[in-house]
């Protein structure tokens, strides 16, 4: 009995997902749960900037299909970042490309050389939604940073920070020493930990072991205390290393997240690193 306009504003006050399940309810529920409405609540606040900074047209009819659009990873900002929704609750995902972060001496081409992604695998570069990705050829002094605003966030959220990384067939030193990993905010350390940049060849890493003798266990005291974490495979080809987690506070609210890695201390050379970027999504 109640006016459609009056359903389509209730709806907007739950989730994408209540309003898909609502759409099963009856043919009323089904047109008050797809108006523009109830979809105009569930995209972000500035999403029609978003679309404006997005590198190619999106065609849409609807809020609703513009949102389906923005849970599909689209590029913007001239491609140095990759922005999404989260289906299920419409929260903000960026991913900030390697050329969108600070890698010492990437401009170097003797230390790091910038390479064309390609949409398969082949001669050891990897599938990127970036044009180019970083590779380290060879250097001691390993220092990754990237950053982010929280107005740029969905706000009220818990988020976590992750390096997308790959490792090429030519990679060595990476695993002699744990990296440290830092999350900053506000000019305050909220995370600092210790992470391993590869999968473990145990072979390859007894050999390294062998060859650095005893300056591997001069520098590990060296390396700061925390929780000691591993690259982790994901379902596109790459790998990710957690960095840290934060709270993007309220929409009033802005303060700069860093997000970094670092290994400068065991200054062993280190190679076939690729980085692709560091993404940050809700948890």
């Amino acid at each position: 009995m109640l006016p459609e306009d009056c359903v389509s504003i209730i709806l907007s006050l739950t989730s994408p997902l209540d309003a898909c399940r609502a759409t099963l309810v009856s043919w009323a529920f089904r047109s008050a749960a797809e108006s523009n409405v109830a979809w105009e609540k569930f995209l972000p606040s500035d999403y029609q900037d978003i679309v404006s900074r997005s590198i190619t047209s999106l065609k849409f009819s609807s809020k609703k299909e513009l949102y389906l659009h923005l849970c599909n990873p689209i590029l913007i900002d001239g491609g140095r970042k990759s922005f999404k929704l989260d289906k299920s609750s419409g929260k903000k995902s960026y991913v900030l490309s390697a050329r969108e972060l600070s890698i010492t001496w990437s401009d170097r081409p003797e230390y790091w050389s910038w390479k064309p992604s390609l949409k398969s695998r082949h001669m050891h570069i990897f599938a990127s939604r970036f044009l180019e990705v970083a590779e380290l050829r060879m250097i001691s002094w390993l220092e990754i940073e990237g950053k982010i605003r929280t107005h740029m966030l969905s706000p009220n959220t818990m988020y976590r920070a992750y390096l997308l990384i790959n490792i090429t067939h030519r990679a060595h030193g990476l695993d002699l020493l744990p990296s440290d990993t830092f999350l900053e905010m506000g000019n305050q350390i909220i995370s600092a930990n210790t992470a391993y940049l590869s999968c473990k060849d145990k072979k390859k890493h007894q050999m390294e072991c062998l060859f650095y003798g005893n300056r591997t266990q001069r520098t590990k005291s060296r390396v700061i205390e925390g929780d000691e974490r591993f690259a982790r495979e994901r379902d596109d080809g790459w790998m990710e290393i957690e960095l840290g987690e934060f709270f993007s506070g309220d929409e009033e609210g802005d303060q700069e997240v860093k997000m970094s890695l670092r290994e400068i201390k065991g200054y062993q050379l280190k190679g076939g690193l690729v980085i692709e970027g560091i993404e940050v999504r809700p948890k």
